[in-house]
């Protein structure tokens, strides 16, 4: 548990095996839209999902580091659009609304961190396309 009375949200989302839950659930859904997929085709989807539990895992409270490549690097050039962004946070509360028993605020603090992150996967800085 965490330092303080309240559990973190990756604690909520049941640890490491929470996460890794919510990223193949996650991952099912966004491979099985056409729309989406397209940027995955040439991906080792073991090597990302590993990188995901441990982006989401830091993300959420977890004591654990990303050891990936800055964001803004690991998407640059891939042609995501916000539009994009927004189907994959879509996914992200479906899986959410789905396989988890959580708040309805720990689902909104869930995904407004990760939509502080949308410039850098975008490439979208003030521009929205």
């Amino acid at each position: 548990m965490s330092t303080s009375d309240q559990p973190t949200l990756y604690e909520r989302v049941g640890g490491e095996q929470g996460i890794a839950r919510l990223i193949d659930a996650f991952y099912d859904r966004v491979l099985a839209d056409p729309e989406l997929a397209v940027f995955f085709q040439d991906t080792a989807m073991d090597t990302l999902r590993h990188m995901q539990r441990e982006f989401f895992a830091a993300a959420l409270g977890a004591t654990v580091s990303y050891s990936g490549r800055p964001l803004g690097q690991a998407h640059a050039g891939q042609g995501i659009k916000p539009r994009h962004l927004q189907r994959f946070v879509a996914y992200l509360i479906d899986t959410l609304k789905a396989d988890f028993d959580l708040r309805p605020d720990d689902e909104s603090a869930i995904v407004d961190r990760i939509w502080t992150l949308a410039n850098d996967v975008t490439g979208n800085y003030g521009v929205d396309v």
